[in-house]
């Protein structure tokens, strides 16, 4: 399923907000997280501070691959920011100190 029809199934915003913000992909958290779970399988997998305090997160499946990055602001409404296939996870070491790759 291409990321276009991911996000419409997985969010079903339609009629549900406003037009800008279904020009950007966001809906109530819990909404968000439960089609996310059902129809993906995904589960959080990462997650960090960025500006503004809004959460940023990584949802993925390791049984189906798929994987989804989600804002979520201070009031609760998250965003999809990016959607994707052939998720895998990685525990790679940092380069030595003073090395600049």
């Amino acid at each position: 399923m291409n990321s276009l029809a991911k996000t419409a199934l997985a969010f079903g915003i339609c009629g549900v907000l406003s037009a800008p913000a279904q020009a950007q992909n966001c809906a109530p958290r819990e909404r968000v997280l439960e089609r996310l779970a059902r129809s993906y399988g995904e589960t959080r997998q990462s997650v960090g501070l960025g500006a503004n305090n809004a959460m940023v997160e990584v949802f993925a499946s390791p049984d189906s691959g798929t994987w989804t990055i989600l804002v979520t602001t201070a009031e609760g409404i998250t965003c999809l920011v990016a959607s994707g296939e052939a998720f895998e996870a990685l525990a790679e070491a940092l380069p030595a100190k003073g090395n600049d790759a």
